[in-house]
């Protein structure tokens, strides 16, 4: 089992910044990617970023240039820097990983930007 717990999530501005946490415990090896996920009231859920073990990323066209994930290996952490935040970015965010053949999600933390 692979535990996922976010951290970071609340109100900002428009045009602000938030960095989120994704903290990792348990059969954390084998792991092979992680990635954040959003879910907007009355939207599927979407992929914003994702990373691979060997570092890849991958971002959604609607925050390139803007959100920047990154993982720090030591603290078994991954984290989303989102920077000039905009009211489309309002969601409840999900960290991810994929183990083996297994999807293991965290709890969500809400991030709401106001106009």
């Amino acid at each position: 089992q692979v535990q996922l717990v976010e951290s970071g999530g609340g109100l900002v501005q428009a045009g602000g910044s938030l960095r989120l946490s994704c903290a990792t415990s348990g059969s954390i090896f084998r792991i092979t990617a992680m990635g954040w996920y959003r879910q907007a009231p009355g939207k599927q859920r979407e992929l914003v970023a994702s990373i691979t073990t060997g570092g890849t990323t991958n971002y959604a066209d609607s925050v390139k240039g803007r959100f920047t994930i990154s993982r720090d290996n030591a603290k078994n952490t991954v984290y989303l820097q989102m920077n000039s935040l905009k009211s489309e970015d309002t969601a409840v965010y999900y960290c991810n990983a994929v183990r083996v053949t297994h999807t293991y999600w965290g709890q969500g933390t809400q991030v709401t930007v106001s106009s």
